[in-house]
């Protein structure tokens, strides 16, 4: 009796584990989700290796740990921003 309790563990636990991983294109759209339900505009959400030096905070990890998104805020084109006061031209 014991043996078939252990040997019914073994073999399910595998298949507990793999439902819980999730790609990382379905943790990006999520994440994404999350950002714009707070009213986030101008990012980008990037899937980089784990470790990997690079510009952006972490906000999620994917790929059995293998991989990070993280989340860059874009910042505006210079002659997109608005000049200040001092800097424009009198009509």
């Amino acid at each position: 009796m014991k043996f078939w309790i252990a040997a019914a563990v073994l073999l399910c636990a595998p298949l507990c584990a793999s439902g819980q991983i999730k790609s990382c294109d379905d943790l990006k759209a999520e994440i994404a989700k999350k950002i714009d339900a707070h009213g986030g505009s101008n990012y980008t959400l990037n899937i980089v290796d784990k470790g990997k030096e690079t510009e952006g905070k972490i906000v999620g990890s994917c790929g059995g740990g293998t991989k990070s998104i993280v989340y860059v805020k874009a910042t505006p084109a210079p002659d997109a921003m608005p000049k200040p006061a001092s800097e424009k031209k009198p009509k």
